[in-house]
């Protein structure tokens, strides 16, 4: 699945691994700009959809900016893992691409490395950017790139078995109504709630929203409010509310799961609309619960164009224009249609909505998210998720009790820290 390949390089990033050495073509030259600043020759592009080829919507948008601009665009679709790790190498060869899509939390992993511009250096306008999107590439008060889109999480809810059960879902407002509903819909011959738990980024992905949803504070992971989080999900495991396979579940087999039409609730994001289509039953979405009301703050998914530094800085003024043909409202639309995420700008969303009125629920939804890399984070967050994921599996296998697995996750971070 596209989305959780994505988040897994932050973690490979900051342990400065490079994979083996690519040959990358270069940038350098291969442009001229003339007077009135006009443009010919070839632009790098480089973005994380490989399963994009030159003849899919994508790929023609990208190549459509590039002739809008004077130019032809050089695209390059890799798995982000591999982008990661070549946009590091490249940019130590002094060769990286003039445009480059990555995903969220590794821009401030790239800043860290001197690889990326300031979008205000470059002139590039953010004010129509949501802020809690716009988050998480920034790094001291800087941006560094433009999401183009954004995803998160929210509950899938299979209707036919809520209604069995004798549950309004308009009745869910907490943890405390959630949790009611599911011993319901346990007590009704049905299963609860599927999620994924499994030890990589994916597990602290979805677990964030309740982690957060308590109050809890990612550079403090053993204070009480993060402890309550994971005694939620223990007490689900515990009761036979949810399987004890989110251990090992990914997203996509969590979702498989849902998709048997057994489960009353599914923890998952925009990604899985179209197979949310073709389920077989009636579903609903709902915004994941905070603890005592409310949204709960879910993490934001999604890529951001980014400019990285070139040695020839004539071509930043071209650069500048393939990247605002890119965002531009229209289309910001069709991609963002294209890629099932929520558009980062109020009136793009508006748009969606009333082409899909399905978005609306995504809509709050990202509204209520947050950057993994935000509140000056950045490059702690990889070590800090890998302690959490530690945490969630030691809890829920119970190796360890909430308290102490998050006790040994904030130790672990300040050995690392220290």
């Amino acid at each position: 699945m596209r989305h959780l390949r994505r988040t897994l390089v932050a973690a490979v990033l900051a342990t400065g691994t490079l994979a083996s050495a690519v040959a990358c073509s270069s940038s350098g030259g291969s442009a001229t700009t003339g007077s009135g600043g006009s443009a010919k020759g070839t632009y790098t592009f480089w973005d994380p959809y490989p399963q994009f080829d030159a003849s899919s919507d994508w790929g023609k948008r990208v190549a459509a900016c590039g002739t809008q601009a004077g130019v032809t665009v050089k695209r390059t679709g890799m798995d982000t893992t591999d982008l990661g790790n070549k946009a590091l190498l490249a940019a130590q060869q002094g060769n990286a691409p003039d445009v480059m899509l990555v995903d969220n939390p590794v821009v401030s992993t790239l800043v860290q490395a001197g690889i990326l511009n300031k979008t205000s250096d470059l002139g590039l306008d953010t004010s129509s950017i949501q802020q809690n999107i716009l988050g998480a590439g920034v790094v001291d008060g800087a941006s560094y790139g433009v999401p183009i889109g954004a995803n998160t999480l929210a509950l899938y809810y299979n209707k036919n078995v809520l209604k069995a059960a004798g549950v309004d879902p308009a009745g869910i407002k907490d943890w405390a109504s959630l949790t009611a509903a599911l011993q319901k819909v346990k007590a009704a011959g049905k299963k609860g709630i599927t999620f994924s738990a499994i030890g990589t980024e994916e597990g602290s992905f979805q677990f964030l929203p309740w982690f957060w949803g308590a109050g809890g504070d990612l550079t403090k992971l053993n204070d009480a409010k993060g402890v309550a989080a994971l005694s939620l999900w223990k007490g689900w495991v515990d009761q036979g509310l949810a399987p004890n396979d989110v251990l090992q579940n990914t997203q996509t087999t969590s979702w498989q799961e849902f998709a048997t039409g057994q489960y009353a609730f599914g923890e998952n994001g925009t990604w899985q609309l179209g197979n949310a289509a073709k389920a077989g039953f009636p579903y609903g979405i709902i915004n994941i619960p905070g603890q005592n009301g409310g949204s709960a703050p879910a993490p934001t998914g999604g890529e951001f164009v980014t400019v990285p530094i070139q040695q020839d800085k004539s071509r930043y003024g071209v650069t500048k224009k393939i990247v605002d043909c890119l965002i531009s409202p229209t289309n910001l639309l069709a991609t963002d249609n294209t890629l099932s995420y929520v558009a980062p700008t109020g009136t793009v969303q508006q748009q969606q909505v009333q082409q899909n009125p399905a978005l609306q629920p995504w809509v709050s939804a990202v509204a209520a998210a947050r950057g993994r890399t935000s509140n000056g984070l950045g490059t702690k967050y990889p070590v800090i998720s890998e302690q959490l994921w530690t945490a969630v599996q030691a809890g829920l296998s119970g190796g360890k009790s909430a308290q102490a697995a998050m006790d040994a996750a904030q130790q672990a971070v300040a050995n690392h820290q220290g």
